[in-house]
This record gives C-alpha cells, sequence and structure tokens, in this order.
C-alpha cells in the first residue's frame, strides 16, 4: 500500500514506519524537517513538509497521529488552546489532501487518546461509555469530530483512543526507568487511579489491523486488556527492575507542580479494548508484568 502518516518522526510513528517498511509498504510522512526525515524514521521514506504535498501520489490510507505534546509545558489557556490547535490543523490538511486527490483513500486512521474519558474511577470503560466532560475530554472530542467529518462513502475513518505508550526508547517509560533503578519511585497520590496502558508493539499492530480490517469507522480503545492502577503499575515496574518503590508523591504536590495538567496523572480510566477484542484481535503483551519483562530483556 503507499501510506500517509503523520507525526511519523514520533515515538509512536518511528515503530509504526519501521514495521511497515518490513512489510513492504510505501510510506509518505509528512515532516516539518523533510530532510531528516529518513534518519528519524531509520527507514526509506518519500517525506514533504505538508500532507497536501502528496496531492500528485496515489494514496490508499492515511495515518494521523500529529499533534502537540500533551506534556510539555503547563496548561495555560493559550497551552490548551495550543494543544487542540495543533491537533485540528494537522487533520484539516489531511482532509485538504483528500479532497485534492483523483482517487480518495480508502482508510483514514486518526489518533486520540484515553482522555477522551476522562475521569472514570474504577468502573470499566468501553468505547460505549459516556466521557466525563473536562479538557482532556474536549481536546479529544475535538480532534475525533475533526477527524469523522472526513469520512465519505469511499473512505472510513477510525479514531484509536490510545492508552499510555510503553517501550524502552520513549513514551512515560523513558524518565521513569532512571528514577526507578536508583530506587526512588513511588505511586502518585493515593495510587487508585487507573492507567489503561499498551507496549508499543501492540500499538503499532492494531494500527496494521485496523488498516487491514473490513468495518473500522467509529472509535477504537487503544488499551491493553488489562488496564492496572498508578499502586499496581509502580509496584510492577519496580519488580521488572528488582528494586523498591518506596515513595509516595502526595497529590496536592502533584496538584500545585502541574495545576490543572495533573488531572491526567491523579484520574483516569479503566479502558478496554472492547471493540479491538470482539474483532478478533489479540495482544502479545496483554499484561503489564509481559509488557515489562519484554522491555527490560530488550533494554539489556
Amino acid at each position: 500500500m503507499n501510506i500517509v502518516i503523520t507525526g511519523a518522526t514520533g515515538f509512536v510513528g518511528q515503530a509504526l514506519c519501521q514495521y511497515w517498511h518490513e512489510q513492504g509498504h510505501t510510506l509518505m510522512v509528512v515532516s516539518r524537517q523533510p530532510d531528516k526525515a529518513h534518519a528519524t524514521t531509520g527507514v526509506p521514506v518519500m517525506a514533504r513538509a505538508a500532507a497536501v504535498d502528496f496531492a500528485d501520489q496515489s494514496v490508499d490510507a492515511i495515518v494521523n497521529l500529529a499533534g502537540e505534546p500533551i506534556f510539555n509545558r503547563r496548561w495555560s489557556e493559550d497551552q490548551k488552546e495550543k494543544l487542540i490547535a495543533s491537533r485540528l490543523k494537522a487533520t484539516r490538511d489531511v482532509g485538504e489532501l483528500c479532497q485534492r486527490l483523483e482517487q480518495p483513500p480508502k482508510r483514514l486512521i486518526s489518533g486520540s487518546a484515553m482522555g477522551y474519558y476522562g475521569d472514570q474511577g474504577s468502573r470499566e470503560v468501553t468505547e460505549q461509555t459516556p466521557p466525563h466532560d473536562e479538557f482532556a475530554h474536549r481536546l479529544c472530542r475535538e480532534w475525533e469530530e475533526a477527524a469523522q467529518q472526513l469520512a465519505t462513502d469511499q473512505m472510513q475513518v477510525a479514531c484509536i483512543r490510545i492508552g499510555l505508550v510503553l517501550d524502552r526508547d520513549g513514551g512515560m517509560l523513558k524518565p521513569m526507568r532512571p528514577m526507578f533503578r536508583l530506587g526512588v519511585g513511588g505511586r502518585l497520590g493515593k495510587g487508585q487511579q487507573y492507567m489503561p496502558w499498551v507496549h508499543r508493539h501492540d500499538l503499532v499492530r492494531i494500527i496494521d489491523f485496523l488498516l487491514n480490517h473490513e468495518e473500522i469507522q467509529g472509535a477504537w480503545n487503544a488499551g491493553a486488556p488489562a488496564p492496572v492502577t498508578n499502586a499496581e503499575f509502580t509496584r510492577t515496574l519496580a519488580a521488572s527492575l528488582n528494586r523498591p518503590a518506596p515513595f509516595v508523591m502526595p497529590g496536592r504536590v502533584v496538584s500545585l507542580a502541574l495545576g490543572e495538567m495533573s488531572q491526567l496523572l491523579l484520574t483516569g480510566a479503566r479502558m478496554l479494548p472492547a471493540r479491538l477484542e470482539a474483532a478478533g484481535f489479540r495482544f502479545e503483551y496483554p499484561t503489564l508484568e509481559k509488557a515489562l519483562t519484554a522491555i527490560e530483556h530488550r533494554a539489556a
């Protein structure tokens, strides 16, 4: 297939490019630095500065992962607007590409996040669960709505609500592993908040699964089938490193340090991949212990 990827030089995008290159797909990536995209992704790609620049190509599918990193800085009102605007702009650029193509692609797989659901306590969360209204939900809702507006009779649109992505060289583990290896890790607040997570390799496999699945329209939870609480995550990560994790970061300290953004760390959702499992997808890393063991084995 000929596939356009936005966000290809990011943590997930790089792994996706490597996976699809091995399968023989032709990869067209959108990058602010097109001349460096080959080096960043580690595989041969055609790179251009905007999605619409591929209007002269044949495109079978689009994967839209671009957006300002949500943890980059404290959530001022300006920063919240920037987070929304970056996602809407990337999605609208994809829409402009679709309009200009002589033959529209058959699939658009667009990013979203577990934040769509907001704080859900300990209840099980599927794609049908009503969201809790807060900024993370509004951000994801606007992102998804912009993508779903591009659906046509010729092109299906899937929005993937991604959990915390785990692997050794990026994502949330990159800053956490050094602290836990020193034995100074610990839980956040009471530790009862759920943390939907997914191994990066399984997330790549999910995107590939949707690329080839017959019916993909709508939202898909992209998290492992065994989400854990923050306390469970802390214990499992410490055990995988054979280190203690005796400390607690009080919730009020996290709130003072991060402001509204602290909601992402102190609340959560017990998000389950209901549609994926019903469609026949099987995780290679269904449990956190198995995922972290594999990551540590690769890091050794």
